[in-house]
């Protein structure tokens, strides 16, 4: 899968997404500090990386700033993007259940490199659900 990601700074939390990104198999598109020369502040990077995913040059994006809540805000700001802040492997689940999330927002400063593991591996295996109700919500996302 391409993957488009974003960090408003280079941590070992940044590092450790690209990481285990290239360690799954995805091919990994960098932006802001991750990528040299790019400009780095969480709302153009993760904008950035969220319009990969909106002009279908990415399948998904992962962005990453301090909190992880600025991050999300520019790239829900994106058409078509769903980013969902996530701390745990459960709400990453749920995100990519119900609410067929594109886009995944993590805090580099809350974030460990094994909860960060636990999120992506939840993320990559939870699949978008089927049921009437949750398309339905998903349609409404779309059309506003």
């Amino acid at each position: 899968m391409r993957i488009a990601v974003a960090a408003d700074e280079r941590t070992p939390v940044a590092d450790a997404v690209l990481a285990q990104l290239q360690e799954r198999g995805h091919e990994v598109v960098p932006f802001g500090a991750l990528a040299p020369g790019d400009r780095a502040d969480w709302a153009w990077c993760s904008a950035a990386a969220a319009r990969e995913v909106a002009e279908a040059r990415a399948e998904q994006a992962v962005v990453c700033c301090w909190t992880g809540t600025g991050a999300a805000m520019a790239a829900n700001k994106v058409p078509g993007v769903r980013a969902a802040l996530c701390a745990d492997a459960v709400t990453a689940a749920g995100a990519r259940r119900w609410n067929d999330a594109n886009v995944l927002a993590l805090s580099l400063r809350a974030t460990s490199e094994p909860v960060l593991s636990e999120i992506l591996d939840a993320w990559f295996t939870a699949e978008p659900s089927t049921d009437e109700d949750d398309v339905a919500n998903i349609r409404r996302l779309d059309a506003t």
